[in-house]
């Protein structure tokens, strides 16, 4: 459990002056498969679950025995868990700290209605008092760093000064803002412009996500919002290299993508699914993540409907007519 206990200054820069990279919590597609698949490549510093949905009823012995804290050893893995209620909250954080979480995150952005219909993710944006009494529950309850993950707002921006001052006032150590308000979805791109408040606003470091696809991107969101760090969610899926290609853009000695790593990637993403997964479950997993890989280049969307609407006989089925159009694509 030592090794992944994390100082107060979680987020820090590489001796070639690049920031913290961060794999985001992705519900649906950020699972335990994919995060050891994507540990497998490397290059980042930090991932996150994707959420544990707290109830009022909550039975917390069981809800915490999802969290696996050596899931992507020796990279640190933060538990991020959504709810309405301070009391299970902090019941839940301190439960996965004692199953080793090395922080825990504080879900403020979830737009699913099943979720915001509930007071949970997203909707805590509408009520700024609740959103602070959470986090300092969490805050008062472990001995970690507790960060939150925010969206701009929830209709709209109207109380984004008051969230993000709310969320700092409870005393966790960083906030990553996506900047984006519930009903926008994933839709309109990202206000930058609204990271950059945030960092002007705020003391505690902030974390920048949304729209980060090339390393261009990154450099941009580095430059315009002055932000902290960066975390990548659907780039990385897209581009399992991300975080290499970004770091190697600051230390300038070259990256170099591997047939071998693409391999990897998807051997390890197969070995880790459930044994209960039955063969559909399998192959659809793979589509979803081949979908977004597939929109890497002009080169491989001209396949992608043909790799999503195609069919398998089983795993290696789907690698063996995939991983030769992946490697063309990709190795251009």
């Amino acid at each position: 459990m030592d090794s992944f206990i994390l100082k107060k200054s979680i987020l820090h820069k590489d001796i070639f002056g690049c920031p913290s990279l961060l794999l985001a919590p992705m519900e649906g597609v950020g699972d335990r498969p994919f995060r050891r698949a994507m540990a497998a490549v490397g290059g980042f510093d930090l991932a996150c679950t994707e959420f544990l949905r707290v109830p009022s009823n909550a039975h917390v012995p069981s809800l915490s025995k999802r969290y696996m804290a050596d899931e992507i050893s020796p990279i640190p893995l933060a538990a991020q868990i959504m709810g309405s209620d301070p009391v299970s909250m902090a019941d839940m954080a301190a439960a996965l700290v004692a199953r080793g979480a090395p922080q825990i995150d504080l879900n403020c952005g979830c737009p699913s209605n099943t979720v915001t219909g509930r007071g949970a993710g997203s909707s805590l944006l509408k009520t700024p008092d609740l959103l602070y009494e959470i986090a300092a529950a969490l805050v008062k309850a472990v001995d970690v760093p507790v960060t939150a993950k925010l969206r701009s707002g929830f209709a709209d921006i109207s109380l984004f000064r008051e969230n993000l001052l709310a969320a700092q006032e409870s005393g966790i150590s960083f906030l990553t803002l996506h900047p984006r308000t519930k009903l926008d979805g994933y839709g309109p791109p990202a206000r930058w412009d609204l990271i950059a408040q945030a960092k002007e606003l705020l003391s505690i470091p902030v974390v920048g996500s949304g729209d980060i696809l090339t390393v261009a991107d990154a450099h941009r969101m580095l430059r315009e919002t002055k932000c902290d760090a960066l975390m990548i969610g659907r780039g990385a899926v897209t581009n399992p290299w991300t975080f290499h290609e970004i770091r190697s853009s600051f230390s300038g000695q070259p990256f170099v993508k591997t047939l071998e790593s693409l391999h990897l990637f998807f051997s390890t993403f197969i070995a880790n699914f459930p044994e209960e997964w039955p063969l559909r479950t399998r192959i659809n997993k793979l589509k979803q993540i081949a979908s977004f890989q597939f929109r890497q280049n002009k080169e491989l969307e001209q396949f992608r409907s043909q790799v999503l609407t195609g069919s398998y006989a089983g795993e290696e089925d789907f690698l063996a007519q995939v991983l030769p159009l992946l490697e063309k694509g990709c190795f251009v």
